[in-house]
């Protein structure tokens, strides 16, 4: 696997996300099968951990889990966890995203494949107003924790927060130690993972530290695994970008009068800066392999 560190696209010495490159070609333990249009599984090794019937007028999804979902990552030791410090900030999600990285390559029970994936901190809610009622009540309803069946209804809203089995008590044991380390300020990220077909997160791992942390009253901390566009993708967005930033300036460096010059250019360049990194951590569609009842085997579908 190759790695890269993504620089943020308002600090140039702050990490934005980590870029991984996978060229093995291999089929996930964790993946997506997609059958008649509209109807989904998930399947983790010989097993199914989840059900999903899209709506013939494409307004909604209903779902089912089982209780047969295994992390991808190993429990989190409380003293690796004590090693991490500066929670929140841009080094302390860097130092989890290569310790979930690790730990992905080396599963095989996880979602990666060949190609191209990003873990980062963006979500695709980003810029969505807050509640009034603080981060953890939002994350609350976010939680699509009706256990195990429910429904998404995608008129009303996406971007949800699927559990891959049934989310923990409060006072369940396990939550208990991670609400310690939320006080402390040492609770680790949940690692998401950006699922298409469903237009929601699904928790790949840290079920126990979400709980943790909207039961202390705090906005978990999270790093969302997606598929990222190809190459070609990021090519012809690089050159659109640069392309509409050097039509802007050469008006800019022209006889006609523009009000503020220097604010100008330096708003082009931010947005020129904000563009070229959202397109390395921008999502692509999940890829999904049909069941072998319904297409040839060995093809792949994306979930749209």
């Amino acid at each position: 696997m190759h790695r890269t560190n993504l620089i943020a696209a308002t600090d140039s010495e702050s990490w934005g996300g980590l870029g991984l490159e996978l060229q093995h070609v291999t089929k996930p333990g964790l993946r997506p099968g997609v059958a008649n249009g509209n109807r989904i599984v998930l399947s983790q090794g010989p097993d199914a951990v989840f059900f999903a019937k899209i709506d013939d007028d494409r307004g909604g999804v209903e779902y089912s889990r089982t209780n047969h979902y295994r992390s991808p990552i190993a429990p989190l030791r409380a003293t690796e966890v004590r090693t991490v410090t500066e929670q929140g900030q841009p080094s302390w999600y860097a130092r989890w995203a290569h310790r979930f990285a690790d730990a992905l390559e080396s599963s095989a029970i996880g979602p990666l494949h060949e190609g191209r994936w990003v873990l980062s901190r963006r979500l695709a809610w980003e810029g969505i107003p807050r509640t009034e009622d603080g981060p953890a009540a939002q994350w609350r309803s976010l939680l699509l924790d009706d256990h195990p069946d429910g429904y998404i209804d995608w008129f009303t809203g996406s971007w949800g927060v699927m559990p891959l089995r049934q989310m923990p008590p409060p006072d369940h044991g396990r939550v208990k130690a991670y609400r310690k380390q939320a006080r402390q300020g040492i609770l680790p990220p949940a690692l998401l993972w950006w699922f298409s077909g469903l237009n929601c997160y699904v928790i790949l791992d840290g079920h126990a530290r979400l709980v943790a942390a909207i039961a202390e009253n705090q906005e978990p901390a999270v790093l969302a695994l997606s598929r990222a566009p190809s190459e070609d993708q990021t090519k012809g967005g690089t050159d659109k970008a640069l392309s509409t930033f050097h039509l802007t300036m050469s008006i800019l460096d022209g006889p006609h009068p523009v009000t503020d010059r220097q604010g100008s250019a330096r708003a082009a360049s931010h947005l020129l800066a904000t563009q070229l990194h959202n397109l390395k951590v921008d999502y692509a569609p999940t890829r999904a392999w049909p069941m072998p009842a319904a297409h040839q085997p060995g093809l792949s579908t994306p979930l749209t």
